[in-house]
């Protein structure tokens, strides 16, 4: 079994391409996703205990209150992180375990190379896209404003940074030419 990692900054293109991986029949694990499962489950007593109960209105995470909150206090962020991420992490081996018959898993994180968690995987691959576009399809995609955007990227690597550690990178200006980059890298893969 290969482990590819699919990261990028956020409105880069990640869940479009890990939509085709699934069309394809790839067994795909989304970290985001799986992390706010946990904050809704297992791990939801100890985000009451550490920001209080205000962030579960209708026994829910306000996933908007709670980006608010962290991302605007560099410790509030730190604390959720070292309770998400050793629970998407085990998550990920118990995903994998499920899927040891398969040929080739995606891991996808958009915070992949910043915890570390490239170092699982065999090859990675970095969606990039312009940076107003960027913008653009998160304020688009979760009616924000821009500098909330901002605030967001600003908590992640940069392009450059995390190109130096990506085996492959695809250019996601154009969805039909990101799809022929990711095909011609699978093909490499897969030979």
């Amino acid at each position: 079994m290969k482990i590819i990692g699919l990261t990028g900054g956020i409105g880069s293109g990640k869940s479009t391409l890990l939509a085709w991986f699934r069309s394809n029949g790839i067994p795909c694990f989304e970290s985001d996703i799986v992390g706010k499962q946990l904050l809704n489950g297992q791990l939801k007593q100890d985000v009451i205990d550490y920001f209080g109960p205000e962030l579960y209105p209708n026994d829910a995470l306000d996933t908007k209150r709670m980006a608010q909150l962290v991302f605007q206090d560099k410790e509030a962020l730190e604390k959720l992180n070292n309770l998400v991420h050793p629970a998407v992490g085990k998550a990920f081996k118990d995903f994998v375990e499920k899927n040891k018959n398969a040929q080739i898993v995606v891991k996808e994180a958009a915070i992949l190379f910043e915890t570390g968690a490239y170092k699982s995987c065999d090859f990675v691959i970095l969606v990039y896209a312009p940076l107003e576009k960027r913008i653009s399809r998160v304020i688009q995609r979760d009616g924000v404003k821009r500098a909330e955007v901002l605030a967001r990227m600003s908590k992640q690597w940069d392009d450059n940074k995390k190109s130096a550690l990506a085996d492959f990178v695809i250019e996601n200006d154009s969805l039909e030419l990101a799809i022929e980059q990711l095909e011609a890298i699978l093909k490499k893969l897969l030979a």
